[in-house]
């Protein structure tokens, strides 16, 4: 495929390039490269508005060296991701060690590569639903879009209504679409914010495709960052 095609495809014209002659490519091109970053820029801003993301985090600005017991290399190779493949990553420690800046900043990684993103909390996500005059769009729209972040699961306790709006979001969304999870419950201790079953089936939806991190050692990032 030609540039000139490529581009042609991209901006989505009906007509056909192929009759333009070399002149009028070599005129035009130029332009048509503009205008397809600009809609580019425009989209990243648009997906970046719908995200959620409150705080722009980025992987360039995390102290790694805090604590030596996350595993970098790891995490990095999931912010190289294409997310085209459905993945799952759960990070699990205590409060304040880095797991909501790691998160979202996977989340700005892959929404600057064009994907649809959403970044939420638990119990925001919980609030929504429950005030939501329309639960089963944003349901589908949960279970759907291409990388979903459920920030801080464990703080708050849902109901037996809720916990299953949790589990069929998270089982839609198994094997199709890419799910991130930042929690400091480890899996074992699941069952006390979900019914037995209902914590064994999301964690093994999980599981699918999916790598728990698990950190519990070190300083509080958090404070370090003051």
């Amino acid at each position: 495929m030609t540039p000139i095609q490529k581009i042609w495809e991209e901006l989505k014209f009906i007509s056909d390039c192929n009759n333009l002659t070399e002149e009028q490519i070599k005129t035009i091109l130029p332009v048509l490269k503009e205008e397809a970053s600009s809609r580019e820029v425009s989209r990243i801003k648009n997906l970046m508005r719908r995200s959620g993301i409150k705080r722009i985090k980025r992987l360039e600005d995390f102290d790694w060296k805090f604590n030596p017991q996350i595993p970098r290399n790891e995490i990095m190779a999931f912010s190289g991701a294409s997310w085209n493949d459905a993945k799952n990553l759960v990070l699990i420690g205590p409060s304040g060690i880095g797991k909501t800046h790691l998160a979202t900043a996977l989340c700005y990684g892959a929404i600057q590569k064009g994907i649809p993103t959403a970044f939420i909390t638990c119990s925001d996500l919980i609030e929504k639903l429950k005030r939501s005059t329309s639960k089963y769009t944003m349901l589908n729209y949960y279970s759907t879009v291409k990388l979903l972040c459920i920030d801080e699961l464990g703080y708050v306790f849902p109901s037996q209504e809720q916990a299953n709006d949790i589990f069929q979001i998270i089982s839609k969304r198994s094997e199709l679409v890419s799910t991130i999870i930042t929690t400091n419950l480890i899996p074992s201790n699941w069952g006390k914010i979900f019914e037995a079953s209902t914590a064994t089936a999301i964690l093994d939806r999980l599981s699918l495709n999916g790598k728990f991190i698990c950190i519990n050692e070190g300083d509080t990032y958090r404070g370090r960052k003051k």
